[in-house]
């Protein structure tokens, strides 16, 4: 079974764009706050939270200078 035939998932991704590491992140983002709410506020669960959000925001920076430095080329 391919990731796309996956009921729920697969209009997300046909819908997004043409990014699977954007895609991941975003099909993850609610994987971890389910992961969270089951260790409760421990360190294991903030430092999940704290990369999660450290690794889609540096993506996110990563992505705008890329595409700046594209445009200006």
């Amino acid at each position: 079974m391919r990731l796309e035939q996956i009921p729920v998932i697969g209009p997300l991704l046909a819908a997004g764009a043409d990014d699977s590491i954007f895609d991941a992140l975003l099909i993850l983002g609610p994987i971890v706050i389910i992961i969270i709410t089951f260790l409760g506020r421990t360190l294991p669960s903030i430092l999940l939270a704290v990369a999660y959000t450290g690794g889609f925001l540096s993506y996110i920076a990563y992505k705008g200078v890329a595409e700046t430095t594209e445009s200006s080329t």
